[in-house]
């Protein structure tokens, strides 16, 4: 076992294109970097809704198709808003001008900017939007890595201290010229809330969301638990644990996916924001919980603590439990789990 980024979670079921089994409709696509999976049981009697609220007069599988496209087109619109990678997208703009003005900005992104901020306070700065002020200068895909001379000279950029938000103008500024934030920690679990928001609204009760290593569940399987396994960090196509969830949210990270290895060590994308390099302490972590947004940061969270710290937060947190698979490959559980 070595280090960490954020793990898929492995499902028990094939994510296949489109397709209606029965009663159960399921959809797999790309976006915002990952694949995500949506799935849901439509009957007969499920109530004739669209995401809106209103009635529809529709056939059966039109309204499942309908329902697939509603949950694809809120992901897109949300990795359109908040990659840092789309030079069109709000936090692009973020990056460029906060640091020289008070920026005004829309209120959910505000409001995403505001729980992170949160986290970020709670954590003791485990959890820092802010560090990708170092973070953009890592490159998996090239194995490039910024000198530790570069490290050191951004190191003072790291802290979410120096975000400045004013909810009554909705704005947002930075106070150090050289911050850059990313919400990869964050955006996920949040667009996997919008997306089963979408389909409660629309009279679904039992229905999986995934981005990534995010998910999100409404209601059972139908009868029974959904079950998800955690993968295994360092075998493909193999599951370290499984667990039964109905009506919560999981979000795992881990160190395999976007990383790559130089002289033997592994540099992956969760930065410790005190060090700006990869965090190194355990190689998986699981955070279990009803909010999809929280789970998603707290994973982070965790995974940069490490073992005893990260337990040692969770444990004061009764809405969420963890999993920690540590370097030697032992599984940990927060004491609800126990």
């Amino acid at each position: 076992m070595r280090q960490v980024i954020k793990l898929k979670v492995a499902f028990l079921f094939l994510c296949l294109p489109f397709v209606a089994n029965a009663q159960w409709f399921k959809h797999s696509f790309k976006v915002m970097g990952t694949m995500s999976h949506v799935e849901f049981w439509l009957d007969e009697q499920t109530n004739s809704l669209d995401v809106s609220g209103s009635e529809l007069d529709t056939s059966h599988n039109e309204r499942a198709q309908a329902l697939i496209k509603s949950v694809e087109q809120e992901m897109f619109r949300i990795d359109q808003q908040m990659s840092p990678y789309k030079e069109q997208s709000e936090l692009s703009l973020i990056n460029r001008e906060a640091a020289n003005k008070a920026v005004s900005i829309s209120v959910e992104l505000f409001n995403l900017l505001n729980t992170a901020q949160h986290i970020a306070k709670i954590s003791d700065g485990a959890f820092d939007i802010t560090y990708a002020s170092i973070g953009y200068q890592y490159n998996y895909r090239e194995k490039t890595r910024p000198t530790q001379s570069s490290i050191l000279k951004a190191l003072p950029a790291i802290n979410y201290t120096a975000i400045t938000l004013n909810k009554e103008q909705s704005t947002v500024h930075f106070n150090h010229q050289g911050i850059k934030i990313d919400l990869g920690g964050i955006a996920k679990g949040y667009a996997v809330k919008r997306c089963l928001s979408l389909l409660k609204k629309a009279g679904i009760n039992h229905a999986l969301v995934s981005a990534g290593g995010d998910t999100g569940l409404l209601g059972d399987r139908n009868g029974r638990p959904w079950l998800v396994g955690i993968k295994h960090p360092r075998t493909e196509h193999k599951t370290a644990v499984h667990i039964p969830l109905e009506n919560e949210a999981i979000s795992t990270s881990g160190d395999y996916e976007r990383y790559f290895i130089e002289d033997g060590i592994r540099y992956h994308h969760i930065i410790n924001p005190k060090t700006g390099d990869s965090v190194r302490k355990v190689v998986s972590v699981s955070v279990i919980g009803k909010n999809p947004t929280y789970v998603d940061a707290l994973s982070t969270t965790v995974f940069v603590k490490g073992l005893i710290e990260g337990l040692a937060l969770i444990n004061k947190l009764p809405e969420f439990e963890a999993i920690i698979i540590d370097n030697q490959r032992r599984l940990h559980y927060s004491k609800g789990l126990q």
